[in-house]
């Protein structure tokens, strides 16, 4: 009698063992900025197809060349199966009785999110896509800078390298190499094919922001200003600005609970010929009594910035602000803005 005890004991946790192992999905490797579309061919192309791309491959703001938000891959329905475990970022488009928008997160994959959108009719689905739209995109542009973040944190550089410099915790990849390191300022390089990619990190006052009704113009001084006393070409007199010609996009964001000032635009080598996309958070740390600036740009000129951009944003969103130390604060760079 044990012994049957003993051998219903066993299988019993062999099942559990299998189903825990089998509802725990498995990670996703897939292309960074991607969406699998499952729509019937019919469907997709027709005026609902022109729907999905107009939103999901609209141009990136602030890339110099226009480059889609995602790379959208179109499956016919019948072969959704085949892909609902290989991809990271799935909408599913279908005809159907009852009208419903659904996201199901981690099902088949980890991460991934399945966007299910149905109608009865063409303009209900019509209806649906205009409607979600910017959730589905939001969802999925956060799932790709976590997806970049954890592949970032297999190899990372010191930080106690960051806290002992900014007072501040940052995922910095280990292939990042420091370029220039002075009193509240960093330069970070990575060098990639045919180019590079940077971070930069500074603090200034509170106060070198302070337009209210044009706060882009005070961004705009506070980076040329850095670029004339740190970055510069190879010639005399060929400093980082700021690009005339194209006006920045700039948001207020929240970054590490703290409200930060977003900006997105070109940035050029004055008197020469470099030049390349750069992101900008300027965080208000007033536990530290600081303006703490993270900026991400890069120079490849023969290569597509979309996704080298989005590696740099999910550096900086890595970051986490501790809180004001008994010390002593350091010295700000007003010297920067007095000219």
């Amino acid at each position: 009698m044990n012994k049957i005890h003993f051998i219903l004991l066993f299988i019993s946790i062999f099942f559990f063992s299998c189903k825990q192992e089998i509802s725990t999905p498995e990670r996703i490797n897939g292309k960074i900025n991607n969406i699998s579309v499952i729509i019937d061919d019919l469907l997709w192309n027709g005026e609902i197809g022109d729907s999905i791309r107009n939103k999901f491959a609209s141009p990136v703001y602030g890339l110099p060349q226009e480059e889609p938000l995602f790379t959208i891959n179109q499956f016919p329905v019948k072969l959704m199966e085949g892909f609902m475990t290989e991809s990271r970022n799935i909408i599913i488009i279908k005809k159907n009785a009852e009208e419903d928008f659904k996201i199901t997160k981690n099902q088949f994959a980890n991460p991934q999110n399945i966007f299910q959108i149905s109608a009865k009719g063409a303009n209900d689905i019509l209806c649906l896509i205009q409607k979600n739209a910017p959730q589905i995109i939001q969802t999925i542009h956060q799932t790709e800078i976590q997806e970049c973040q954890y592949l970032n944190r297999k190899s990372l550089l010191d930080p106690k390298f960051f806290k002992d410099s900014f007072n501040i915790k940052l995922e910095m990849p280990s292939n990042y190499q420091l370029m220039v390191q002075k009193k509240n300022f960093l330069w970070f390089k990575k060098e990639i094919i045919s180019g590079n990619t940077s971070i930069l990190i500074y603090e200034v006052p509170l106060n070198t922001i302070k337009n209210k009704t044009n706060k882009v113009t005070d961004i705009i001084r506070m980076r040329d200003s850095i670029g004339k006393r740190y970055i510069h070409g190879k010639e005399a007199n060929t400093d980082m600005i700021t690009e005339e010609a194209y006006s920045p996009y700039f948001s207020n964001i929240v970054l590490n609970h703290k409200r930060a000032y977003e900006t997105k635009g070109t940035w050029e080598l004055k008197n020469d010929f470099m030049s390349g996309p750069f992101i900008n958070y300027a965080i208000v740390d007033k536990d530290n009594d600081r303006l703490l600036v993270l900026e991400g740009f890069c120079y490849a000129p023969s290569k597509e910035k979309r996704d080298l951009m989005l590696e740099l944003e999910a550096i900086i969103k890595s970051v986490e602000i501790n809180k004001k130390t008994a010390q002593k604060s350091k010295p700000k760079l007003l010297a920067l803005f007095n000219n």
